[in-house]
């Protein structure tokens, strides 16, 4: 048996002691500031292995606020007790931050007789989809201090026919940048993509979705699928472009499958960073306008920070592409 609970109000920056039932232990749970700066721990399909340990235990010495996952979590492949495994894995730290995840192809579970093919993820990982106005755990929003992100599904209908297209195209209406300066995107398929894995996959999508996200100004969008790191200047329909956002590919929390290690060459010109590593990212929002954004490589137990970067949010660019969506 599964429970889902909310609880609140909460105050903000403080932490909570709870328990789960009456015998069960005590845990601590920190909730995000209001106010910059905030600081986001990245890290997708990370599975259960010895590298999944190493990039928990990495995460865990950073100093963050929220935890975003881009998808792939317990490798179940429809094993469910591989579910548990992975939440006994995960809980010093989901337990602690909260942990806002989207789904990945292997949360997606044929199992005969059941329609819903989500249903292990969206039993055990209920995110809050209904606060932002979805009718699906697979894609929602939410604001973390003057930050709004967006979790979208990969493996859900994308064309601007469907629910989610719909949905998302709403969510950026609503937006206001004065509240919410940075504006991030999260899931699963990346559309920029210079390894040799998972080529094209997510062309579709791209078609369908990018051109709301480069009107609305998304500043970063993060993905996973692809067991690699990668990370691209601005970019926007192919090509680099001031006014998009920053691509980053962070499939390499430790997966069973291991890594990624070809990439095309030549590296294209809108990939600026690219590397077959397991690791765990950590985006710092600052202020308004600044952020640091560093890749820390998992390197004989240690993290080892191997790439990093300043961006500046789109906000007070002048970029003409934050616009009204109609």
């Amino acid at each position: 048996m599964i429970h889902h609970t909310v609880i609140g109000p909460l105050q903000d920056n403080t932490v909570y002691f709870y328990r789960c039932g009456g015998e069960d232990p005590e845990f601590q749970f920190k909730t995000p500031p209001s106010k910059f700066p905030v600081t986001f721990a990245v890290a997708g399909d990370l599975g259960q292995t010895g590298w999944t340990k190493s990039t928990l235990d990495h995460i865990d010495q950073c100093k963050y606020d929220v935890h975003l996952l881009p998808g792939d979590l317990s490798y179940a492949d429809y094993i469910q007790h591989r579910w548990d495994t992975f939440g006994q894995l995960v809980q010093p730290l989901a337990s602690a931050r909260p942990w806002m995840v989207t789904q990945g192809n292997h949360e997606k579970e044929y199992i005969p007789f059941v329609v819903d093919e989500f249903i292990s993820y969206n039993s055990r990982w209920k995110m809050p989809f209904e606060e932002s106005g979805s009718t699906s755990n697979l894609y929602y929003s939410f604001d973390v201090a003057g930050v709004h992100t967006i979790m979208l599904g990969s493996y859900t209908d994308y064309d601007d026919y469907s629910d989610q297209y719909r949905w998302l195209k709403a969510d950026l209406r609503k937006v206001d940048r004065k509240k919410t300066p940075w504006l991030v995107v999260l899931f699963h398929v990346p559309w920029y993509n210079s390894n040799e894995a998972h080529q094209g996959e997510a062309d579709d999508m791209m078609t369908a979705m990018e051109p709301l996200l480069y009107a609305a100004g998304a500043d970063i969008v993060f993905a996973g699928h692809v067991h690699a790191y990668e990370r691209t200047r601005r970019v926007y329909n192919g090509k680099p472009d001031p006014c998009g956002a920053v691509h980053i590919t962070i499939g390499d929390g430790g997966n069973k499958e291991g890594l990624a290690r070809k990439y095309k060459l030549p590296q294209p010109e809108w990939s600026v960073f690219r590397e077959a590593s397991f690791g765990h990212g950590e985006l710092a929002i600052i202020n308004s306008t600044h952020a640091s954004w560093s890749w820390h490589r998992n390197d004989d137990d240690e993290p080892v920070r191997s790439d990093q970067v300043s961006i500046t949010s789109l906000i007070d660019s002048g970029c003409s592409s934050i616009r009204v969506m109609n």
